[in-house]
Formats: structure tokens, C-alpha cells, sequence
């Protein structure tokens, strides 16, 4: 429903007020196509049964693109007063004081931000009930330049030491340039104790593919070299949402995706947009696999006996 400037949504018990809902977010760009915060609103209330499960219960950092995404960009973490008051907040300690964080726990909540120009959703790997735990461990696998080959050997390589490990794995086009490999965890760990398993493992790998892969967190380190980033398994930081849109033209979407998918010729990190990811999500690429999380004990044994082989 719309009355002239603005657009009433239904969702669920709620009814979310839309506005401007023809402004124009992604203008056309070369081959990539215009979508407006109607578009947006479409596409978030389609995907919404995908997207909701991996944001309900996390606190939420916003990428805010109010003039579209060639306008300023705001990372929004502390919820403004403005905003209604049966969105989830969760307050968060931090140096000097605390933050108020979004959660998103529903359809209602979704279309709220999207309303505010909230293109991309980063999520906490912990939820509010155990913020210090986290039940995700994400590689982001960051090539140096535009070769999303290097990416595909890189995401192979690291699938084939966690199954050594034992550890269950997922697989996500960014939206941006590269991939991550996500592995459930049972939430028993600290951050710090993921962190350094993490980097571990980063380690483990670049140091067996030295010419391919680094650990080096500084760019003029890297050299031509895939950046192994373990950064996000930290405490208070952030990765991107699954089926969430990146501030990109074209609206690509952070996208999981199965194994196999990994060998399609076409697939890049920005292979899906808002046009198509639901499709793509109707499928169940992971399949359950993040309902299956895993203590790091055993594997952080295996590992070591595997760097003492070498």
C-alpha cells in the first residue's frame, strides 16, 4: 500500500512504514541494474525466512547509505532513539561505556532498517545470551587482486585441512571479492580462544603454500598473495550477514553456497544480487551444517599433532 511519498508493509503482527520507497539506492551502472528502496523492501521481505535465522539474538553494526551507495556511508552500531520501541536492543560494554545495539528478530524489524538505508548487515559471530562466546569461527579468504581463482584454491586448501580436522565447513560468496569459510561452533569458547585457533590454523595453511597464501595483516606485506583474515573472531567484532546486500553497484549479495557450487564457471563473489539470491537460498545450500556446532578441543589436538609432522 502506498500514499503518494510513502508505502505501508505488512509484516506479520506489524505494519512498517516505508519511505521514500522510489528513491533510487544502486543507480545504474555499465551492466549493473538500478534498484530503489522499494526493490530493497521486495527483496528482504522475500528473503527474510533465509536471512532472519543468522541474525536473530546477534547485536548488529549497520552500513547506512541514506543517498544511495555513491553517498556517504555511516557504520551505525548504537540504536537511535528514534527508533520504534519493539525492535530488540541489547546493550554492550565497551571501553568508556556501553553501545546499544539493533538485534533483528524479525521481518518487522528487516524492513525497518531497510527503510533507514541499511544496505549491509554485519553481525556479531555471538549472541546477547553469551556475547564473550561466540558459536561461528569465519576465514575470510581475501585475494589481492581481481583473480577469483586464486580464491576457489584457496577456499579448497582450507576445506581440505578442516576435514583433516575434523571440523564441518560452509562456504559464502562475499558480495565484495572473496569468500568465507564458516564453522559452527558449540559456543563453549571465548573469543580469544577461537581467535587464536583461528590463526592457528591461517598459519597452518600459509605456511604450507607460502607463494600463495599469507597471515601478514599488513597490505605491503602480502605481495601477490591471499590474505587468510582471522580478524573477525574477536570480540565486539563483525562479519557480513548471509543474504545481505553490499553497498556495491548492481546490489550483490553475500551468499552461501554449497561444495560443489565452488567448481561452477561462472561463480564469482558477486555472482548473486537482490534479482536472484532467494533462488539460490530456496536450495538450502548448508543444509542443517550450522545446527552442528563444534568444541574446538579435539580439533586444536589434531592440529598440533599435524604441525609436529611437519
Amino acid at each position: 500500500m502506498s500514499d503518494g511519498a510513502a508505502r505501508t508493509v505488512r509484516a506479520g503482527r506489524r505494519t512498517v512504514r516505508i519511505h521514500r520507497p522510489d528513491k533510487v539506492l544502486f543507480p545504474a551502472s555499465g551492466d549493473a541494474e538500478e534498484y530503489t528502496k522499494g526493490d530493497l523492501v521486495d527483496y528482504h521481505r522475500a528473503v527474510a525466512p533465509f536471512l532472519l535465522p543468522h541474525l536473530r539474538g546477534r547485536p548488529l553494526m549497520l552500513d547506512r547509505r541514506p543517498d544511495g551507495i555513491d553517498g556517504p556511508a555511516f557504520m551505525q552500531k548504537n540504536t537511535p532513539d528514534s527508533y520504534p520501541e519493539w525492535i530488540t536492543r541489547v546493550e554492550v560494554e565497551k571501553e568508556g561505556g556501553t553501545v546499544l545495539h539493533t538485534v533483528c528478530d524479525d521481518t518487522a524489524t528487516l524492513l525497518h532498517l531497510v527503510d533507514q538505508a541499511s544496505i549491509t548487515l554485519h553481525r556479531w559471530l555471538s549472541r546477547t545470551d553469551s556475547l564473550d562466546h561466540p558459536d561461528r569461527l569465519v576465514f575470510d579468504l581475501d585475494p589481492s587482486g581481481d583473480d577469483f581463482g586464486t580464491v576457489r584454491e584457496a577456499a579448497r586448501l582450507l576445506a581440505e585441512l578442516l576435514d583433516e580436522l575434523r571440523l564441518p565447513s560452509a562456504l559464502m560468496t562475499t558480495g565484495s571479492r572473496g569468500l568465507h569459510v564458516v564453522v559452527p561452533l558449540n559456543g563453549d569458547h571465548p573469543f580469544d580462544d577461537v581467535r587464536a585457533f583461528a590463526r592457528e590454523v591461517a598459519d597452518t595453511l600459509a605456511e604450507a603454500h607460502p607463494d600463495r597464501l599469507t597471515t601478514a595483516a599488513r597490505k605491503k606485506d602480502r605481495g601477490d598473495r591471499l590474505y587468510l583474515d582471522v580478524q573477525r573472531n574477536a570480540y565486539a567484532q563483525t562479519a557480513v550477514a548471509p543474504y545481505t546486500v553490499r553497498a556495491l553497484p548492481g546490489a550483490p549479495v553475500a551468499t552461501p553456497i554449497s561444495w560443489d557450487q565452488l567448481d561452477e564457471p561462472g561463480l564469482t563473489a558477486r555472482r548473486w544480487t537482490v534479482a536472484d539470491a532467494v533462488e539460490q537460498a530456496r536450495t538450502d545450500p548448508w543444509a542443517g551444517l550450522l545446527r552442528r556446532g563444534r568444541a574446538l578441543g579435539p580439533a586444536r589436538r589434531r592440529l598440533r599433532a599435524l604441525r609436529g609432522r611437519r
